[in-house]
């Protein structure tokens, strides 16, 4: 028996890989496929069923176009109605691989249909489970995302997530192994374990959501306490887990077409695409197209894609470094941006060698701003988290969370300079861009964003760890 996790950092997810004399099951794929297909044949091994744990929110799965390749079936849980042929397993179904049995237990309550895949070796002892979003390593999956389709209240799902818990997972024997779908950073929880493979005895001592003293009333108000709105591109994403989606290779085809500077102006002006940069921050404030959005490849990218850009179906135009065109484009299609008309040829120094017109952003070392802070009041904007913000700021400075910008755009005072941060520089460029696109130029990057203002002696809060906010 072979079990292979293939975690994405970018999305904090993991799929899985499962093998057993020469016959293999992929758990909640990935869009590109071909890696699993790739992995099979180099074992000389068959995929032989395609196990989706829960049409997911946050990603594009690659069940559609795995089976299609491979012929293997997909299978969900109860519950489950997609738009193509699939098995609909019934609860406690066992399904043979090789010398080991995936059996089916059901445990609604991050959504109806969510089912965790319980693996039984070779001898019929129950080994792992893989567990989607019912249950994470240091939380359980957010009970919000499915309720208007469900039309249940979150606490009615809450509930039900309860009862699945306790009665289908924290029963199992101490030793079984936890292969979660998400980790630290998804949003699909709010305190995720950065570790990626647990226990069920761990989880059952140090989860919050299964102590064993803890009544249903208890469960139901801590795991709904504190959620922030699900992103606006995951309901988009649900349907196209459930109704299928366009193969990766035509969306890769059609994404790599090649603009000139004249034709990608033209293409931006008459078909209302989002021009999005991905270059590095430091490379973007230097120089950019105007009006053009910045979210680096290298940061949260298909997340804050997701987002701040929201509708999946919106036309999209690439500004990208040498080489990470493919890369752009992939990591885009696995949160469902598939409307990607071409590419800037030649990047940006393409169009500035083409003289057109080019926008900046001004910036301000840490070190200067400590010192323009002593000379006179300045406004400093934050865009980190609420959380972070509470825990600790700079003092005077006002919370502007990227997540939520556009609601703070009336804040911003056109005869003000404002002097904008975050972290470390990633997240307050991505605001500037998108502030500059709404016609707000008064702006200035901090570099280096709180870590390196902290280094200096501008006067901020007494931290406050936020598990105690």
């Amino acid at each position: 028996m072979k079990i292979e996790q293939i975690y994405t950092g970018c999305l904090a997810q993991g799929a899985y890989y499962i093998e057993s004399n020469g016959e293999v099951a992929i758990i909640d794929p990935l869009r590109e496929v071909q890696p699993y297909i790739d992995m099979a044949e180099e074992n000389k091994a068959k995929i032989k069923y395609i196990f989706e744990t829960h049409f997911h929110a946050d990603f594009v799965s690659g069940h559609v176009t795995l089976s299609k390749k491979t012929g293997a079936p997909i299978i969900y849980g109860p519950n489950a109605a997609p738009d193509f042929d699939c098995i609909v397993a019934t609860d406690n179904q066992e399904f043979k691989l090789g010398d080991v049995t995936i059996k089916v237990l059901h445990t609604p309550g991050h959504t109806m249909e969510s089912t965790t895949y319980l693996l039984l070796d070779e001898n019929g002892k129950e080994y792992a489970i893989f567990s989607g979003d019912t249950l994470f390593l240091g939380d359980v999956g957010r009970p919000d995302l499915a309720q208007k389709a469900a039309s249940i209240t979150q606490e009615e799902l809450a509930g039900t997530l309860f009862d699945s818990l306790r009665n289908k997972i924290m029963s199992l024997p101490d030793e079984v192994i936890v292969y979660p779908g998400h980790g630290a950073g998804s949003a699909c929880g709010k305190n995720m374990s950065k570790e990626t493979v647990g226990s069920i005895g761990y989880e059952k001592a140090n989860n919050y959501a299964l102590r064993a003293d803890m009544s249903k009333e208890e469960f139901v108000k801590e795991v709904t306490d504190g959620l922030t709105p699900p992103p606006q591109y995951f309901p988009l994403n649900v349907m196209l887990n459930k109704q299928g989606y366009e193969d990766i290779d035509e969306v890769l085809e059609r994404g790599q077409s090649a603009l000139s500077p004249a034709a990608f102006e033209v293409a931006a002006n008459e078909t209302g695409a989002v021009v999005l940069d991905v270059r590095h921050q430091s490379d973007f404030v230097k120089g950019f197209v105007p009006r053009s959005i910045f979210i680096g490849i290298q940061g949260g990218f298909a997340p804050w894609v997701g987002a701040l850009i929201a509708d999946v179906k919106q036309p999209i135009l690439l500004i990208t470094p040498e080489g990470k065109l493919e890369e752009t484009i992939t990591r885009l299609s696995r949160v469902g941006f598939d409307n990607i008309l071409g590419y800037l040829e030649g990047g940006f120094e393409a169009w500035k060698a083409a003289g057109k017109e080019v926008d900046t952003i001004e910036t301000i070392s840490a070190e200067d701003l400590a010192k323009l802070k002593k000379e006179k009041d300045v406004r400093i904007v934050d865009v980190r988290k609420p959380s972070e913000y509470l825990s600790e700021h700079v003092v005077d400075a006002v919370n502007a969370p990227l997540d939520y910008l556009n609601k703070h755009i009336t804040d911003f005072d056109p005869n003000q300079t404002n002097y904008i941060h975050c972290a470390g520089g990633y997240r307050s460029v991505i605001a500037e861009s998108i502030l500059k696109s709404r016609g707000i130029h008064n702006i200035v990057d901090i570099l280096g964003g709180f870590g390196a203002i902290k280094k200096t002696d501008a006067k901020v809060t007494d931290y406050v760890c936020p598990t105690t906010l």
